[in-house]
């Protein structure tokens, strides 16, 4: 049976978190921010370099949530192709937000840069290998639409993702030059670090259990002390509770589970994504892998409701390690864990202006790391000020999940039903003995 300490890879291995407290007492801000994510933090980091004084609540400690134990791919654009955007949007607005979108892994490599974060980060690109032949045909038309956009973006062939991947099993693929990897909780913790070093703060163990709305400003109460601002950013994306029930209404949480192996060997590595991009192929339920900077293997995919990472739980992760990298059979796995996912139901992010001065912006769909970082900054250019045409990004109103408690339970189903399509059409291939799964 694996190892499996009970701690993630991430916070094994990531940067020292800064000394941080909790709240204690009464605190004014200019703005207050819930939510110490990539989201929060980035709102926090540009707000502060515009002279706002930033006060972040986290309810838990750094990076316990989301923002540290995501997969640490930086992917450029939305799932959502970029003709779909400008036909949903118009051809002016949809084309600015396909711009801003794109630019997200400029903004995320800009910070580290700028601020000195040290956290393995590495610009090799994406790639997003094909599963079947009409999986590359739509991959094909994903490539075009961003070539001619002058994007950095090619269509690879099975034997140049095979090269890129060291897997045998990919029917071609493609390959985003523009996005990398970063070492997640240590981006995160960097991130900290940059806010407190503008003048930010930042109070842990603080959970916001009220919101209220005064003359023309907002306070906000916790169990050690209460916070008034003239304006409040909700940042907790997969983990919005119960203090705005209908921004949690207006998403579907699902689990998503990683495992990571022991350090593959020197051989091993010049043939296993030597280029040192990361990959998420195009199963119903896309699994997505790469090394960290020890050269262990990282995969993630959907995990099970209702159940904590563990060796049970993970046994589809193990079983996709050894399907795509039959070289690793019998490869050690040193670590598992998981967390929550945002999913919207039209499966883009939402920037929310939920009442005067109360801002929201969540739903990443799995995207986060880039994502999230551009709606922080998003999020702190409309409360500077910034009007909604000026805004490369739709502000809309919430608008909660009909039947939200049968619409997870249907996102459950779905899962599962998708986990046998999948399972099938792999089944089907292994006895057509290709050298792919289609």
């Amino acid at each position: 049976m694996p190892a499996a300490p009970p701690q993630s890879l991430w916070s094994a291995t990531a940067t020292a978190a800064p000394a941080l407290t909790p709240l204690a007492g009464a605190r004014r801000a200019d703005v207050a921010i819930i939510g110490a994510g990539y989201t929060g933090l980035s709102a926090a980091l540009h707000l502060a370099a515009a002279g706002r004084a930033v006060l972040v609540l986290e309810a838990k400690a750094l990076g316990e949530r989301a923002s540290g134990l995501n997969g640490g791919q930086v992917i450029p654009g939305l799932k959502t192709d970029p003709e779909a955007l400008e036909e949903l949007f118009g051809p002016e607005r949809g084309a600015r937000l396909v711009a801003s979108v794109a630019a997200g892994p400029d903004l995320v490599f800009e910070l580290i840069d700028r601020h000195g974060i040290g956290c393995d980060a590495a610009r090799s690109g994406w790639i997003q290998p094909a599963t079947s032949a009409a999986a590359l045909a739509l991959l094909a038309a994903r490539v075009a639409q961003w070539q001619r956009r002058g994007a950095a973006v090619e269509l690879l062939g099975a034997r140049e993702v095979g090269l890129l991947t060291g897997s045998p099993r990919y029917c071609g693929g493609l390959l985003d030059r523009r996005g990398g990897t970063v070492q997640p909780l240590s981006y995160l913790r960097g991130l900290a670090r940059a806010v407190v070093r503008g003048g930010g703060q930042i109070c842990v163990h603080t959970p916001a259990v009220r919101l209220r709305h005064a003359p023309r400003e907002w306070q906000i109460e916790t169990p050690t002390g209460n916070v008034t601002a003239a304006t409040v950013i909700l940042a907790t994306n997969a983990y919005s509770g119960e203090l705005l029930g209908a921004l949690r209404r207006s998403i579907i949480t699902v689990p998503s589970f990683q495992v990571a192996t022991a350090p593959l060997t020197p051989a091993q590595r010049t043939q296993i994504l030597p280029g040192g991009q990361a990959a998420s192929d195009t199963w119903h339920l896309l699994r997505y892998f790469r090394l960290d900077a020890a050269g262990r293997l990282v995969l993630g995919a959907r995990g099970t409701f209702g159940q904590l990472p563990g060796p049970r739980s993970c046994r589809h992760h193990y079983r996709a390690v050894r399907e795509i990298y039959p070289q690793l059979a019998g490869v050690a796995f040193e670590y598992h864990w998981g967390g929550l996912v945002a999913m919207t139901r039209d499966h883009l992010p939402h920037l929310h202006e939920l009442a005067p001065g109360l801002l929201a912006g969540l739903g990443y769909n799995g995207r986060g790391v880039a994502m999230a970082t551009l709606m922080g900054r998003l999020l702190a250019q409309r409360t500077l000020g910034m009007s909604d045409a000026e805004l490369a990004f739709p502000v809309t109103p919430v608008r909660p999940i009909p039947f939200h408690r049968v619409s997870s339970f249907a996102a459950r189903a779905a899962i599962q039903y998708l986990r046998a399509v999948d399972g099938l059409a792999r089944v089907q291939a292994r006895l057509r003995g290709g050298s792919s799964w289609t």
